[in-house]
């Protein structure tokens, strides 16, 4: 744990972690400002990890895998995020490098000593025919709390992405707390995705029928493969079921598809990102 670290609260080992933008900013005097960051770069033969600096409530961690590709697990090292916390995760795959990095359990965004928004900024960077893969586990938003997340994924002509968000707003019998996320893309330069969402309180209509239609657990899946088949139609998954539904849609201006799905819980969610995927990736 760096010495720049703000660590306020009791460690929760159960519990993972967050990441937040405006990390250089200063934080809450009640909260957590951290940065944790991965770094992948190729030696000609396998995938290395020469940077892999943990800090707050991450805790990051070499994973055993086959072939060339590393995988880096992200465990929580205390509650995060409260209210004023400012934590970023910062993860790059150089020229050719093959990185997946995932989480141990799900991100639970609770109420803090004040009323400030957290913050998490996911920071993605692909080099020249590298590859990414962003899984993590959900991220819950409990009643009360209040946080703003954003991802910036900066891309290569020749990288490819897989990118997965889920979100479950609300636990069991409770109302969510305000959640705000925005993910910005950029593909060889040039602008691919920038989307902005918000949920709970006191957001205008976000648990209308035209938004969530009594859904609790959102989700998005992005894939960048420049050799990927992307000439397709939207296609929508398990239209008119009561266990959600997903549409997956080509991007344009890049070689990319993106999935959104609903779903009443977080294993129909996962279930229809993967019926997404396997759809993208013509299985």
């Amino acid at each position: 744990m760096s010495t720049g670290t703000h660590l306020t609260r009791p460690k929760a080992p159960c519990e993972t972690y967050a990441w937040a933008a405006g990390a250089e900013e200063p934080g809450h005097p009640h909260g957590v400002l951290a940065t944790a960051r991965i770094r992948a770069t190729f030696n000609g033969r396998v995938t290395t990890l020469p940077q892999l600096r943990s800090d707050g409530p991450f805790h990051l961690r070499r994973m055993r895998t086959g072939g060339n590709a590393a995988t880096v697990g992200i465990i929580g090292a205390m509650s995060a995020p409260l209210g004023g916390d400012r934590l970023t995760l910062d993860i790059t795959a150089d020229d050719r490098a093959e990185l997946e990095v995932t989480t141990a359990a799900a991100t639970l965004a609770l109420r803090g000593p004040t009323t400030a928004a957290a913050t998490y900024d996911v920071r993605l960077t692909a080099g020249e025919h590298a590859s990414l893969r962003w899984l993590p586990q959900p991220l819950i938003s409990a009643a009360g709390s209040n946080l703003q997340q954003t991802y910036t994924v900066n891309l290569a002509a020749t990288s490819r992405l897989l990118l997965r968000e889920e979100q479950l707003l609300g636990r069991a019998n409770e109302k969510p707390g305000h959640l705000v996320t925005r993910i910005r893309v950029q593909h060889a330069g040039r602008p691919l995705l920038d989307q902005h969402t918000a949920y709970g309180d006191p957001e205008p209509g976000w648990d209308g029928p035209a938004v969530l239609g009594g859904h609790r657990a959102v989700g998005q899946l992005l894939i960048v493969d420049p050799e990927m088949d992307i000439q397709r139609d939207p296609f929508l998954l398990r239209e008119g079921t009561k266990d959600g539904c997903a549409v997956l849609a080509p991007l344009a201006g890049g070689p990319a598809l993106l999935a959104t799905a609903l779903a009443p819980t977080s294993s129909a969610l996962r279930e229809l990102l993967d019926e997404a995927l396997a759809h993208a990736l013509g299985a």
